[in-house]
Order: structure tokens, then sequence, then C-alpha cells
């Protein structure tokens, strides 16, 4: 049984510790507003992007002189897995979500007899993929000495998926990360980045209202690459959010059972204090009848 000095250092250490998640769920809601604001006044571009680039899709097809970006390689042997988390942790199942998802892809495109590269952003995902497939490793992107995440982030890595496109390293390329829903759902997703897919905007599209010069090929030739920077762009800021909403409520856990913590050491602290008292003050009796 712990003596009174172990429970009172105890607690002690574990106010100071519910402080310090305080302290941090306080922060993380206020970078959570801006994070919020941020993926969400994004969402209205890049759907109307989309929308826009499936009817020049539609109107391409299937035809020759449609861009490698849209027609792909050909081929659908070599994947580029781009696992996207947070450079911190202490954000509950954030990462770990994102790492389980890109985990069963591997296992789902190996076991189907496809070559797997890996390229991470984010210290997290690389430190939780590279325990079991370090071999598939080609590249990492760390973003830990950036204060906030911009477009220049995103076109650069876009820029460097392209360029391994265009060498030949791979025929599929997919991003992982975790859309935002509210501060306690965050869902990871897998999004086909390379060839260019787009979701069936129905007529909405924009390819009955105008006519493009010079070309559909053409303009989707050039719009293409920035679809692949503005698709990163627009993970990076729902991972933004989704990592601080998932440490907001981590730590808003965590508050709670520190509390939940200290009231029963306080309790236990109070019995052993009182059998302490009630022991001395028998002794003091015994010793009174003694004499």
């Amino acid at each position: 049984m712990p003596s009174l000095k172990d429970l009172k250092i105890r607690i002690e250490s574990v106010k100071s510790t519910r402080k310090i998640t305080k302290a941090m769920q306080m922060v993380a809601a206020a970078k959570l507003r801006r994070a919020q604001e941020a993926a969400e006044d994004a969402r209205p571009y890049a759907e109307r992007f989309n929308a826009v680039m499936a009817g020049l899709a539609s109107s391409v097809g299937g035809s020759d002189s449609a861009p490698r970006l849209l027609s792909g390689t050909g081929e659908d042997k070599v994947h580029l897995l781009v696992v996207m988390t947070a450079e911190r942790g202490l954000c509950g199942g954030f990462n770990a979500n994102i790492a389980k998802l890109a985990r069963a892809k591997v296992a789902e495109l190996r076991a189907a007899g496809k070559t797997v590269k890996i390229l991470t952003v984010g210290k997290k995902g690389r430190d939780a993929l590279r325990r079991d497939h370090k071999d598939l490793f080609v590249g990492h992107v760390d973003l830990g000495e950036v204060k906030s995440v911009g477009y220049a982030n995103a076109q650069e890595i876009a820029q460097g998926v392209l360029d391994r496109f265009d060498a030949g390293e791979f025929d599929v390329a997919t991003i992982f990360y975790a859309k935002f829903v509210n501060v306690v759902s965050q869902v990871p997703t897998a999004q086909q980045i390379i060839p260019a897919t787009f979701e069936d905007a129905g007529e909405d599209t924009g390819a009955a209202l105008y006519d493009y010069e010079p070309s559909e090929e053409a303009i989707l030739a050039d719009l293409l690459p920035k679809g692949v920077a503005t698709a990163i762009f627009s993970a990076l800021l729902e991972n933004g959010a989704s990592e601080q909403g998932a440490r907001m409520s981590a730590m808003d856990n965590a508050t709670r059972n520190a509390g939940e913590m200290i009231d029963k050491l306080t309790i236990e602290y109070n019995r052993s204090r009182q059998a302490v008292i009630t022991n001395e003050l028998i002794e003091i009796i015994s010793g009174a009848e003694a004499l």
C-alpha cells in the first residue's frame, strides 16, 4: 500500500499533467478554428475545379491525344502511395487510422501481385509504416519546420510526384489523408490522383456552356498538373483540421481522465490518512489505559 507521501506526490503529478492537457486542448481549439475555416474555404474551389475537369475529361474520352495524366501509362503494375499524416502525436487515433488504411492498401496490392512504393508526408506516418514496409519507401517530405502549410508546399510535393511519373517510376498514384467532418470524426480517405479520376458531376460540368480554345486536350495537359497540386493541397488542409480536431478531443478526454484519477487518489489519500490517525489514537488510548 503506498504511503501518504507517495499518494500526495502522485496527486500533484497528475494535477500537473491535467494542466498540460488542458492547455494543449485550448491551443488545439484555437488552431482548429483557423484550420477548419481553411479546409472549408478550399472545398468549393476544389469541387468546381473537379467539375470543370470532369467535363473536359468526358469530352476527350479515351482518345489517343488525351494527356498521360488522364489516360495513364496503359498499365497498372506499379503503385505509388502518398501517405500524409501529422508531424506530431498526441492526437488520438488520427495518425494510426491513416497508416492503417495505407497498410490495408499495401496488403491488397501486394496480394494482387502489384509493386508498391511509399512516399510519406509527415513524420508520424513514416514512423508507423517504416516498421513493416521500410523496403517500400522511396522518399519522405518533412513539414516539421513549416509553421503554416500553404499551396507552395503542395506544389513542391506535387512536382516531386509528377517528376517520378514522367520518369516512369509508377503507373498509379494514390494519396491518403483524413477528411475533416467534425471535432470527433475524421474519416481516413484514399484518393487516386494519377491517372486523374473525377466523380460524376452530372450536367453541371460546364462542358455544355463553353467552347474551349485551343482544345480540350491542350487545356487538360495544362490543368491536370495543377489538379494534382490542388488535390494534395486540399488533402493537406483537411489533414490540418483533422489533426487539430483529433488533438482537441484527445486532450479533452485526457483532462477528464486526469480529473477522475485525482478524485480517486484523493479519496485513497483521505482514507489512508484517516487510518493513520485512527491507529495513533488507538496507541494513545492503549498507552493511557496501561498506565
